[in-house]
């Protein structure tokens, strides 16, 4: 059993809620809008982080954060993107079977009828629009793929 911790849209708040959430995870990415690097640090003290930058991640330090990425989970292509809007500019690569994005701070675990799992883990950060803070998970278990949202508080 693989699990991939999924976080996004921090802007700078790392709740302790979120952290245990995602103890246990075999890698983490976190979909933008990190807000903070030591929030990528205390992630990496967990498992291995792979980030993209996000709107609000316009200091130097997020520089080296890519809009985009591309990685390989238990034999599942991911791609990670903070906007889906911008996927225009930066399509989803042939082969992918997960898409994982942020920025609307929606939670969202969607099948696609290509067999494509689309998921927002929502937010984690500072509340906002009324939403709950989240993360998610997805474990691979060599058959299949289950994703869950954690709602961190209502």
């Amino acid at each position: 059993m693989f699990t991939l911790g999924v976080i996004s849209d921090t802007h700078g708040l790392l709740r302790p809620e979120a952290t245990n959430a995602l103890i246990g995870s075999d890698a983490i990415v976190h979909a933008g809008d990190v807000g903070r690097p030591e929030i990528l640090e205390c992630l990496a003290e967990l498992a291995p982080v792979t980030a993209v930058r996000g709107n609000v991640d316009v200091k130097p330090w997020a520089e080296s954060l890519p809009i985009a990425a591309t990685a390989d989970f238990s034999g599942n292509r991911v791609y990670v993107i903070h906007d889906r809007g911008d996927l225009a500019r930066y399509p989803v690569p042939a082969g992918t079977n997960i898409v994982i994005f942020g920025h609307s701070h929606k939670a969202l675990a969607e099948w696609r009828d290509d067999g494509v799992l689309w998921f927002n883990p929502g937010s984690a950060g500072p509340r906002r629009f009324r939403l709950p803070a989240s993360v998610g998970l997805i474990r691979f278990d060599g058959v299949g793929v289950d994703p869950q949202i954690l709602t961190l508080l209502p």
